[in-house]
């Protein structure tokens, strides 16, 4: 993570740093991973649902945690550290290449372009460290970037490094996620969350106290609300 000094000719943006976690809320790649887990198990088809079931509870989370679970849990078969890197290394075969290849969340690119210079941007995602440099690198994303991380760093270490490196204090700094892993992982290191809502998470964040938009063309126009705002803050604060 850089150490570098923060852009100051921004100050009044609302946030000094933006941590966005990588499928489903910069590229339309959640489907691809959902349907990667159900092929990886393919032989076993009377578990297939609950496996869904507890992938997309768990978006976000490390694939090699949920390799574990699922074969201790959900399969009743010994998990090792030979399964793990079989497991880890056919399921990058299937996605990899496909998630370099599919579309951006709408407003995604825009959204990045419009925030360079601004602020500090970061990824944080469950996705294998080196395979997420590789996947951002493909995608022609790097240069947007001050830290790409992956696993296995949790989330919630990942904020909490980037705010400590950059002096940042809770309300200097948003994440932006699509899983309760993304949420957890604000809420530890207590910063703010934007929800990103799609059809397969909106009863999710109906349970939880959470602003959302559908898509990163919804975000700017939140931002620029918030920006609106602290405008109106300042100026209030500089007459009083």
């Amino acid at each position: 993570m850089s150490g570098a000094p923060l852009p100051s000719a921004n100050g009044r943006e609302p946030y000094r740093a933006v941590v966005f976690d990588f499928d489903g809320v910069l590229v339309e790649s959640g489907d691809i991973k959902t349907e990667a887990f159900l092929e990886l198990f393919a032989g076993y088809s009377q578990q297939r649902e609950a496996i869904r079931a507890y992938h997309l509870l768990n978006v976000g989370v490390s694939r090699y945690l949920k390799f574990e679970h699922i074969y201790r849990n959900l399969l009743g078969l010994p998990f090792d550290e030979g399964i793990k890197e079989k497991l880890g290394a056919a399921f990058s075969d299937l996605v990899r290449h496909k998630v370099v290849a599919c579309a951006f969340v709408p407003g995604a690119r825009e959204m990045l372009e419009h925030l360079r210079g601004r602020c500090r941007l970061f990824v944080a995602s469950g996705t294998p460290h080196a395979e997420l440099e590789w996947i951002v690198e493909a995608r022609g994303l790097a240069p947007y970037f001050d830290g790409v991380w992956g696993t296995p760093h949790s989330k919630a270490e990942i904020a909490r490094a980037i705010a400590r490196e950059q002096a940042l204090r809770g309300g200097e700094m948003l994440m932006v996620g699509d899983g309760l892993a993304d949420y957890q992982a604000a809420q530890a290191a207590g910063i703010d969350f934007l929800a990103r809502i799609t059809d397969e998470n909106r009863e999710l964040w109906s349970t939880l106290p959470v602003t959302g938009v559908r898509d990163l063309h919804e975000m700017r126009a939140w931002w620029d609300q918030q920006r609106r705002v602290k405008d109106t803050e300042s100026d209030h604060d500089q007459r009083g």
